[in-house]
């Protein structure tokens, strides 16, 4: 499988990579905005990759999303797992697994340019509405 059609790998293989692909897009959002020590970074980090932000994040870009990048989004939203979410609700789990698995995809697909209008409306509004709070 030198060059996999993306629209041929599961769900939850995309997830996976997704996953990898939010964590970097995190890290790299906290690095370039914060001065402050690896320690203090992943307490933000934290913060942000948890199941509970990233299922905020899946319904702050659910209106922005295409049809296709919608049909990946639920995909891995509905995808069957064993996993046990360590914190938050299995409904949050499997909204942040959507969400990983849409990243996945846009990956893959070497859309780095939507990826990082999707992470900006990311930041923009869930970061915005739990600074409200």
């Amino acid at each position: 499988m030198d060059n996999p059609n993306p629209n041929n790998i599961p769900v939850l293989s995309l997830a996976y990579l997704g996953d990898s692909v939010y964590e970097t897009m995190v890290r790299d959002f906290l690095v370039r905005r914060l001065n402050a020590r690896p320690d203090a970074l992943h307490e933000e980090q934290l913060k942000m990759s948890n199941a509970a932000f990233q299922s905020e994040a899946a319904q702050a870009i659910a209106a922005f999303l295409t049809e296709d990048e919608l049909a990946v989004l639920k995909a891995g939203r509905n995808a069957k797992t064993s996993h046990r979410p360590k914190g938050g609700t299995v409904a949050q789990y499997h909204a942040a697994t959507g969400l990983e698995a849409l990243f996945g995809r846009l990956w893959l697909d070497g859309n780095k340019e939507r990826l990082d209008e999707l992470f900006d409306i990311i930041q923009s509004t869930v970061k915005t509405k739990r600074n409200e709070s």
